[in-house]
């Protein structure tokens, strides 16, 4: 066929193996673009491609959209534009509106100009250029600039702009807001406060996972406890019970009842829970923290990745730049080496730590050395005797992270320090097991007795009969992977 759109050859039906993107939709989104695959109009000397419905659909002379208060005119052109409304090029096709002076594609005439998006807890507003009182920032989402001239979503609590294209590129992720004063999500807190300081600060407060009431550190009992809610050590600020021995980041204690999780496809908020034994869907660490689980799917978050993700640039302790997550990175991990599908990375320099990396405790304790150990990206010592485990006796790669002691020069290998269970509370119950009693995760010592499932002696973590007189006790390893492959093919 002949088409204004492409005046300089005709366009025959074919098929669109190289997967060119239509020019009069512009359409690029490999993943949820099913119709790249398909049968197209083209022109193969001048990679040109076009829908079949894009081609074939009548363009409206007026457009009028609710969503604008003006009506929209075709305006047909050879030239490409850059759309007002989304800031993306077009082509052949634009609608202007006469009275505000923009341009746009034709989709874009009825965006929404109000939605709820799980990317954010307030409402976004649809604006085509900034106002007075916004600077120029970078999309949330991709962290790419936005472009002040052209239209974006923004927050005006918060004052932070997303890309059209990123917010509204699935579906699923966000929903029309009819009404401007519509509720937003709600944000109840997991705190009551009970006293507070002169400047505001919660002193003593009630958590609704914990029986007892929490003190705002400095605690006496020194610092090598670890965060009930993440299981990273403990440091200021955060609070302790002088009943018991519990602690929290103050970050985690404050973190809500509900929550939208960014980079997931759950639909509803994720609800605060404790004290199960789950595998966390981000960096597959099995934990019994604090977590966010869905209530449809029931997949867990834990709070190191749920506050890993939360929306702005990330500091690591080994890193002299902000770091920024990006969903579709595809590469390795500075830190341990491996690949990675999504990670932090740095804008400045080629720095890049996937989820797991990201999170690892900055100090350690272990038997092999009286001192606390800090989590170190690079050997001083230079010598090739010190690139080896003190732990394992086998060598070390000395371009990735290991645990040092500088005063003992101790270095070992991460994974010895951690173990494969770093972030499991002992002493909590593990549920789902065939066993008729509660079993209590305990790190054995000494007295191994045979595991009630392989045979071989317990050693290290193990789960223990609550009940004395009943001696049932196995591998933490029989069990947790077990119960783990259950559930996921109950979830299939």
């Amino acid at each position: 066929m002949n088409h204004e759109c492409h005046r300089k050859h005709p366009l025959a039906l074919q098929f669109n193996s190289k997967r060119l993107s239509c020019k009069i939709c512009r359409e690029t989104n490999r993943k949820t673009d099913r119709r790249r695959i398909g049968f197209v109009y083209g022109c193969s000397p001048c990679k040109f491609a076009v829908h079949i419905e894009c081609v074939s659909a009548s363009l409206d002379l007026v457009v009028e959209d609710k969503s604008h208060e003006h009506p929209f005119s075709l305006f047909t052109r050879r030239s490409s534009f850059i759309c007002d409304a989304c800031g993306m090029e077009g082509s052949y096709a634009s609608y202007i509106c006469c009275t505000c002076n923009i341009m746009v594609h034709k989709k874009c005439t009825s965006l929404p100009r109000i939605i709820k998006s799980k990317w954010h807890d307030h409402r976004l507003f649809h604006i085509y250029f900034f106002p007075d009182e916004f600077t120029s920032s970078d999309c949330m989402i991709c962290h790419d600039e936005v472009d002040p001239e052209h239209g974006s979503y923004c927050c005006s609590h918060c004052n932070i702009t997303f890309h059209v294209r990123c917010v509204t590129e699935d579906k699923r992720s966000y929903s029309i807001a009819s009404l401007e004063n519509e509720d937003e999500m709600p944000n109840e807190s997991s705190i009551i406060v009970i006293e507070s300081n002169d400047i505001g600060e919660a002193t003593k407060i009630k958590h609704f996972k914990h029986m007892h009431n929490l003190m705002l550190g400095p605690f006496d009992g020194g610092y090598e406890n670890n965060c009930d809610g993440c299981m990273l050590p403990i440091s200021d600020p955060f609070y302790y019970c002088s009943e018991c021995v519990f602690f929290l980041h103050k970050a985690c204690a404050e973190l809500p009842k509900m929550k939208n999780v960014w980079h997931e496809l759950c639909r509803e908020p994720l609800a605060l829970i404790s004290d199960k034994v789950f595998e966390c869907a981000k960096c597959r660490h099995i934990s019994n923290t604090f977590a966010y689980e869905c209530s449809e799917c029931e997949s867990k978050r834990c709070l190191r990745c749920v506050i890993a993700l939360t929306p702005g640039a990330r500091t690591s302790l080994r890193h002299e730049h902000p770091l920024f997550f990006y969903k579709d990175y595809h590469g390795r991990c500075d830190a341990c080496g491996n690949l990675t599908l999504g990670a932090f990375c740095c804008k400045d320099c080629n720095f890049v730590l996937h989820f797991g990396c990201f999170s690892l405790p900055i100090t350690a304790h272990h038997k092999c050395d009286e001192h606390l150990l800090s989590l170190t990206a690079h050997n001083d010592n230079k010598y090739l005797e010190s690139h080896y485990c003190d732990i394992c006796e086998e060598s070390r790669d000395t371009n990735r992270w290991f645990y040092h002691c500088a005063i003992c020069d101790t270095s070992v290998h991460v994974n010895c320090v951690l173990g494969k269970y770093p972030f499991l509370k002992l002493g909590s119950i593990f549920e789902k097991t065939d066993h008729p009693h509660p079993l209590t995760i305990v790190k054995k010592k000494y007295y191994y007795l045979d595991c009630n499932k392989c045979g071989k002696p317990c050693e290290d973590l193990s789960l223990e009969c609550s009940k004395l007189e009943c001696k049932y006790i196995v591998h933490l390893d029989c069990v947790v992977h077990y119960t783990l492959r259950c559930f996921l093919w109950w979830r299939m």
